[in-house]
């Protein structure tokens, strides 16, 4: 840790802080448990985690998409405290992993897979935030906009308008020269003139502060009413079935979108050396074991909050650190000052983070990669947001298999003519999967040509495609064609 890095790593690490806390209550409001709950969860894992994790920027803590896992999770196994004990268990099973060096297989996911999981974030965060943005008070969805419930606030969109022209405002050189403000974040500016709004603006308006929804936190008295609110595991239930394929769901789809997060956190902000997978898997491990000891939720890295740790400036860990501490001391102490913060200023937060990970350009820079990278791509996007994230990534990765199997295919064999003779090129080994193309090939070939064969590139031929050679050759003679360093032995 750098002390020269603490004017970049302390403001960033407010950011995410003012960031993580919402999402942290949302999330266990979501999942049907209490909002201190989210609360624990979130110091877990920026405390514990980041301190065990090899990474500087990755924010962990509780994860929207693990919500509908741990809802289904709770209602199979009857109770939360049985929950707790299945997480424990996935957090073993995801140290085991990381002992094992399981997260290098990470690296077979395509790069175009991780780049749609990164625009459909994005994507899903604008869907998420307009609503909040233009005054509702919890989540809502988009259809909400259009159903006659739904009451437009005015000071809701003022504000929110207002925060993201700032968070543009402090990416142009009219900032950006002033040596001053480099080192303050749009997104706390952004997020400080949101408080200042409810503060004084019922002063500008008498109804601005009651159309203005905020964060609502939990009070504490002290550390000690909050030890008593939280849930131990149910040791007994070991003896429940369910609840080793509940750690098992948890510990693959916990892991899978970690190290997911981590590639894609790579191309927001590259690290030398990169951060081992294998490392991430056991602080994440050990993460998780410690959140259902306590009574906490699963535990992941995450990429909205990681992006966000990113884009605000962080150097160091002592951002995520920083943001830990941060709920712990206002979690217990500073609640009624939080309550101040609007939504809306969190929202343009998020909208602006959406954006980035969503930007134009980068679909248009996967179009220009062609057909290959621009499908699965796009696949992978609207499978996660049509059937969520495990779903939409499996249809990218296998549309990135089918469309690399298609180009090894068409790549592998070659036919060149030269007048009457045509050379027959074996780019690679060849398996029976390449007979149809080799029988095409093959029929181009007219009588009374010469035929030559360069298999040098190809070490391996399977019987199945040397049976089609010497078919060929067998009629070879009638046709008058002449054969040359033919495969297979000629009659």
């Amino acid at each position: 840790m750098n002390l020269r890095t603490l004017r970049q790593d302390i403001p960033a690490g407010l950011v995410v802080f003012l960031v993580a806390l919402p999402l942290c209550l949302g999330i266990a409001q979501a999942s049907g448990l209490p909002p201190f709950v989210g609360l624990l969860t979130g110091v877990i894992g920026g405390l514990i985690v980041t301190s065990l994790s090899p990474s500087r920027f990755a924010v962990s803590g509780p994860a929207a998409g693990l919500v509908t896992i741990v809802v289904a999770a709770i209602a199979t196994l009857g109770s939360f405290s049985a929950f707790l004990l299945a997480l424990v268990l996935a957090g073993v099973l995801q140290f085991l992993f990381g002992v094992l060096r399981a997260g290098r297989f990470i690296t077979l996911v395509p790069g175009s897979v991780i780049k749609g999981m990164l625009a459909a974030i994005g994507i899903l965060l604008i869907m998420q935030q307009i609503p909040v943005a233009l005054g509702a008070a919890e989540e809502s969805s988009l259809s909400a906009l259009f159903s006659g419930d739904f009451s437009f606030s005015s000071s809701a969109i003022a504000v929110a308008a207002i925060g993201l022209l700032i968070l543009w405002l402090w990416t142009t050189p009219l900032v950006t020269r002033i040596k001053g403000l480099n080192w303050v974040p749009g997104p706390l500016i952004a997020v400080l003139f949101g408080c200042l709004a409810t503060v004084f603006g019922d002063r500008i308006h008498p109804e601005f502060i009651s159309s203005l929804p905020r964060i609502t936190l939990p009070e504490f008295d002290s550390p000690a009413a909050l030890t008593r609110e939280l849930e131990r595991p149910d040791w007994q239930a070991w003896r429940n079935p369910s609840v080793y394929v509940v750690a098992v769901t948890l510990a693959l789809v916990a892991s899978l979108e970690t190290l997911l997060s981590q590639e894609a956190l790579k191309k927001l902000r590259p690290q030398n050396p990169p951060p081992s997978p294998d490392k991430e898997m056991r602080a994440q491990g050990v993460g998780n074991m410690l959140a259902g000891f306590l009574g906490g939720l699963p535990i992941t890295a995450v990429i909205v909050r990681s992006s966000v740790n990113v884009n605000a400036g962080a150097q160091s860990k002592l951002s995520i650190l920083l943001h830990g501490v941060l709920l712990v001391v206002c979690g217990l102490y500073f609640g009624q000052l939080l309550n101040a913060i609007p939504l809306a200023s969190l929202a343009a937060v998020l909208l602006y983070t959406g954006y980035k990970l969503a930007t134009p350009r980068l679909f248009i820079e996967q179009f220009r990669m062609g057909a290959q990278q621009f499908v699965p791509f796009i696949v992978t996007i609207v499978g996660i947001i049509v059937f969520g994230m495990l779903a939409g990534i499996g249809l990218g990765i296998a549309t990135q298999i089918l469309y690399s199997v298609y180009k090894s295919h068409r790549n592998a064999l070659q036919l060149t003519r030269y007048d009457d003779h045509y050379v027959l090129r074996f780019q690679q080994n060849l398996t029976f999967m390449h007979n149809p193309r080799l029988q095409n090939l093959l029929a181009e070939i007219p009588e009374n040509s010469v035929v030559i064969v360069d298999h040098d590139n190809a070490e391996y031929i399977d019987p199945d495609v040397k049976a089609v050679l010497k078919d060929f050759s067998e009629n070879a003679d009638d046709r008058g064609i002449k054969l040359s360093q033919w495969p297979v032995a000629v009659k």
